[in-house]
C-alpha cells in the first residue's frame, strides 16, 4: 500500500470518493486548521493538539448544516441535551480523524504543488463571477475570514494532502475481467417457476372462532385497538373577495381623479448621437453636419458608440428620467437642432433632436374596467377588516358560545363533523387553523365546550374565529366496535397456519415423486412456468432465488406467500444464465469497488485510531 500512496501523491487533486469523510474544512470554517493550542485543549492526537476552539468552531458547522438540513424540526431536537451532545461528539471524532488522516499522509510524504493549490483555487465556485476566477472576489471573502493568502493556502494545502491519500487508499480496487464476467452471470441468472396457489381467504370462509378466542384477543392487543383523539369545531369564516360588490361610477372617477399620475405618459423625445474620443473628431462631424452631411452614415463610420452607431445614432425614446444629463443640458428644443460639441463621460458627442411626443394622459373609458376592480378589491379588504376586528371584539366579549360573534358577522357558524390530528376537513386545511384547534388551549374540561379562539388570519384574505364543540380523547375501542375485525384476523391466522401445513405436507409427497396424487387430491395444479429475475421484489421472486438447483428433469420445491397472503407451492423447473448489458455491468463493477474501497478506507482509520496515542481534555469530557 506503502507505493500506491506514493504514487497517488504525483497525480491531480481528487475529490473524494462516495463522501467516505466529510472534512470540516468549509469556507466558514477554514480558520480551524489555523488556531494553535493554549492548553485548554479538546484532545491531544499523538502529541499534536485540537483547541477547545477548534471543537466548537467545527460544532458550530455542524449544528448549522443540519439546522439547514432538517428546518424546523432542528428546533426540537436542539433542545434535548443529549443530541446536542451527540453533535458536539461527531464533531470531535471528525477532528481526531482529520488529524490521523493529515499526520499519516506526512508520515508518508504526500506532497500538493503550488499548482495544484492554485488550481483549487481557480475552480472554487464561491471564488468566481460568471464562471470565471474573480481575484477581488477571493480576496475580500477571505479577508473577511480573518485569513491572508498564504494562510488559506497553507490550510487547503493540508485538506487536500488529506483528500490525496483517502483517494490513494480507495482508488487501488478492481476486478478482474473474470470475476467481472461470472458476477454478471450469478446477477442476470433467470428462474423458471411454476405456482401452485392455496387461497388463504377460501380457507378463512370455513374456519371458526369462539368468543373467548376474541375476548383474549382483544385484552391482548389492547394497543392495536385505539380510537385517535377527534375534535368537533364550529366555526366562522371571514372572506374578503366574498365581500366585493360593484363600485359606484363616482368612486371609480374619484379613483382615476386621485391617481391620474398611474395613467400619464410623461412628455417623451427622442436623440441621435454620434460619440467620439476627442473634440476635435466632434467637431469634425459636428462641421460636416452642418454642410449637409447624413447624420445616420457619419454615426456608422464615426460613432464609438457600438450600439447606436448600429442604428444610425438613434437613441429611442427617451422619458425625462431616463435622458442622459448631457442631453438634458443642450437644451435643444426644434425637431432637426443639433447641439454643440458635448463633453461627457465616454469622450464628446454631437446630439440631434429627432422628434418629440407630447405628455399623453390615458382617458377614463380607456382604464375604465381596471379601476373598477381595483376600487371594488380595495373597498372589500377595508369593509373586510373592518368587520374583522368587530367578529374579534365579539368573540372575545363573549366567550361562551359563537352567538354574539355570527350576528356582528351575519352568519350562521358552520359545525363540522368528528375529526383526528390526520384527517382536518378541507375547510379548515390551514396550518395556523390547525395548531389552534390541536394544541390544547382551546379544549373544555371532561368533553365539555372550550372558549372562542382570536382572529387566526390565513393567506387569500381569509380569517377563522373558532370553538372546539366537542372533544374526545384518545381511548381504547369498545370490544363490539372491533369485534368482527378480531375474527377476521383470527380466521386469516388459522387458515394461514392450515395452507402452511398442507404446503409442507404437499412439498414431501412431491419431493418423494407422489406429487400428481397429492395435488389433485388438494384440489390443486400448477400454473405455465415463467420467468423470474432477481429484479424482482416481491416474496415469490425472492424465494425462488434462494431455492436449491433444479437436478435433470426434475424441479426443486419450496413454499412461499404472494402479495395478498397466500401460501404458495414453487416449482423451480430450470436456471438459465441472463445478458448484462455493458451499461449496466460498468454500474455494478463501480458500485462494488466503491462498497470495498469504503471497506479499505474504513479499515485504515479503525487501524491509525488503534495505534494511536489520543487523550481527551477536560474541556471536550465536561461537555
Amino acid at each position: 500500500m506503502m507505493d500506491n500512496l506514493r504514487a497517488a501523491s504525483n497525480h491531480v487533486v481528487l475529490k473524494i470518493i462516495l463522501g467516505l469523510i466529510i472534512l470540516s474544512f468549509i469556507l466558514t470554517g477554514v480558520g480551524n486548521y489555523l488556531i494553535g493550542g493554549n492548553g485548554d485543549y479538546a484532545a491531544k492526537v499523538n502529541g499534536q493538539e485540537i483547541s477547545r476552539a477548534q471543537l466548537e468552531r467545527a460544532f458550530s458547522n455542524e449544528r448549522s448544516r443540519q439546522q439547514q438540513m432538517l428546518g424546523e424540526q432542528f428546533s426540537q431536537l436542539a433542545s434535548n441535551p443529549a443530541y446536542m451532545q451527540q453533535i458536539r461528539q461527531q464533531a470531535l471524532s471528525q477532528l481526531v480523524d482529520e488529524q490521523l488522516l493529515d499526520q499519516y499522509a506526512k508520515e508518508l510524504k504526500l506532497a500538493i504543488s503550488d499548482d495544484q493549490i492554485k488550481q483549487a483555487i481557480f475552480n472554487q465556485p464561491a471564488f468566481q463571477t460568471n464562471g470565471k476566477f474573480d481575484n477581488a472576489r477571493y480576496l475580500a471573502i477571505i479577508n473577511n475570514m480573518g485569513l491572508s493568502a498564504d494562510q488559506y493556502a497553507q490550510a487547503l494545502r493540508k485538506q487536500l494532502t488529506t483528500q490525496q491519500l483517502i483517494a490513494a487508499v480507495t482508488g487501488t480496487d478492481y476486478m478482474l475481467p473474470g470475476e467481472t464476467e461470472s458476477l454478471a452471470a450469478l446477477v442476470s441468472q433467470e428462474r423458471l417457476v411454476r405456482e401452485a396457489t392455496i387461497n388463504v381467504a377460501a380457507l378463512a370462509a370455513k374456519q371458526t372462532v369462539s368468543d373467548e378466542d376474541v375476548k383474549n384477543y382483544y385484552e391482548q392487543n389492547k394497543n392495536n385497538f385505539m380510537a385517535p383523539e377527534q375534535f368537533r369545531v364550529s366555526y366562522i369564516k371571514l372572506d374578503a373577495a366574498a365581500m366585493q360588490k360593484s363600485a359606484s361610477e363616482s368612486d371609480i372617477q374619484s379613483w382615476y381623479d386621485q391617481h391620474q399620475a398611474d395613467y400619464t405618459q410623461p412628455q417623451r423625445s427622442r436623440f441621435s448621437i454620434i460619440q467620439t474620443k476627442t473634440e476635435a473628431d466632434a467637431q469634425s462631424v459636428l462641421d460636416a453636419l452642418k454642410k449637409g452631411g447624413d447624420f445616420a452614415a457619419l454615426a456608422k463610420e464615426k460613432s464609438t458608440d457600438p450600439i447606436s452607431a448600429r442604428n444610425g445614432g438613434d437613441m429611442g425614446w427617451l422619458e425625462p428620467a431616463t435622458t442622459p444629463d448631457e442631453l438634458k443640458n443642450a437644451n435643444l428644443k426644434q425637431k432637426g437642432e443639433l447641439s454643440g460639441v458635448i463633453p461627457s463621460s465616454v469622450g464628446f458627442i454631437v446630439a440631434r433632436l429627432d422628434d418629440v411626443q407630447a405628455q399623453q394622459v390615458k382617458p377614463l373609458s380607456a382604464v375604465h374596467d381596471d379601476i373598477a376592480a381595483k376600487v371594488k378589491q380595495e373597498q372589500a379588504l377595508d369593509a373586510y377588516y373592518k368587520l374583522q376586528q368587530k367578529v374579534s371584539d365579539a368573540a372575545s366579549n363573549d366567550n361562551e358560545s359563537l352567538a354574539t360573534a355570527e350576528e356582528v358577522a351575519g352568519v350562521k357558524a358552520v359545525e363540522t363533523g368528528w375529526f383526528s390530528h390526520d384527517t382536518p376537513p378541507a375547510e379548515l386545511n390551514f396550518k395556523p387553523v390547525e395548531q389552534a384547534i390541536f394544541n390544547g388551549g382551546l379544549v373544555g374540561e371532561d368533553g365539555a365546550p372550550g372558549s372562542n379562539s382570536d382572529i387566526i388570519t390565513v393567506d387569500g384574505d381569509r380569517a377563522f374565529v373558532l370553538r372546539i364543540s366537542g372533544h374526545k380523547p384518545e381511548a381504547v375501542k369498545p370490544l363490539a366496535e372491533v369485534k368482527a375485525q378480531i375474527e377476521a384476523s383470527l380466521k386469516t391466522e388459522k387458515a394461514q397456519s392450515a395452507a402452511k401445513a398442507q404446503a409442507e405436507k404437499l412439498l414431501v409427497d412431491l419431493k418423494a415423486g407422489k406429487g400428481a396424487e397429492a395435488m389433485k387430491a388438494a384440489g390443486l395444479s400448477f400454473s405455465d412456468a415463467k420467468t423470474l429475475t432477481r429484479n424482482g421484489q416481491d416474496a415469490l421472486t425472492q424465494s425462488a432465488f434462494t431455492m436449491a438447483l433444479p437436478a435433470k428433469d426434475k424441479p426443486s420445491y419450496g413454499v412461499s406467500e404472494d402479495g395478498q397472503g397466500n401460501v404458495v407451492v414453487l416449482a423451480l423447473e430450470q436456471v438459465r444464465s441472463g445478458t448484462m448489458p455493458e451499461a449496466q455491468k460498468k454500474a455494478m463493477i463501480q458500485g462494488i469497488t466503491q462498497n470495498n474501497a469504503q471497506i479499505a478506507f474504513e479499515a485504515l482509520l479503525s487501524n491509525l485510531r488503534k495505534e494511536g496515542k489520543i487523550k481527551y481534555g477536560a474541556a471536550a469530557q465536561a461537555q
